[in-house]
């Protein structure tokens, strides 16, 4: 198979696992959120660790199919997530508060967008990058 469509295929398999994953963010969101009550923050963070390790583990099975260290490979994702959270979570907080007033799930959307893209091309070219394809399909 020719690499540009291993590499659309590639792609196309994280945009459905993103999207997987982003379901189970909503769908945690909604529940901390509507039901529980919590803070907008607080919704957010615990629904992005979730969505993360649903993310992590299927995308280095199926999509990079990377035989790495898991630990190693997780710590990576950490580092990437210890600069993403905390900024994530203070503009879901500005964002969301009596000053600016955003709507919850268009701030979530938003930054569910910018995720999505930041963390593809950090897996695939940090994360993964070396051991992409090393694994047994």
């Amino acid at each position: 198979m020719g690499e540009t469509k291993k590499e659309l295929i590639r792609t196309l398999k994280f945009v459905l696992f993103s999207a997987s994953a982003g379901i189970i963010q909503v769908l945690s969101f909604t529940l901390m959120e509507e039901w529980l009550h919590l803070e907008h923050w607080i919704s957010y963070l615990v629904s992005l660790v979730l969505s993360v390790l649903w993310n992590f583990t299927l995308n280095r099975k199926f999509t990079f199919y990377s035989a790495s260290n898991i630990p190693i490979a997780m710590l990576k994702v950490g580092v990437f997530y210890l600069v993403f959270t905390p900024l994530s979570t203070w503009w879901t907080a500005v964002l969301t508060g009596e000053n600016v007033g955003w709507n919850e799930y268009l701030v979530l959307a938003i930054t569910m967008a910018t995720n999505f893209v930041t963390e593809y091309l950090y897996d695939r070219f940090i994360v993964f990058g070396k051991s992409i394809d090393t694994a047994k399909k």
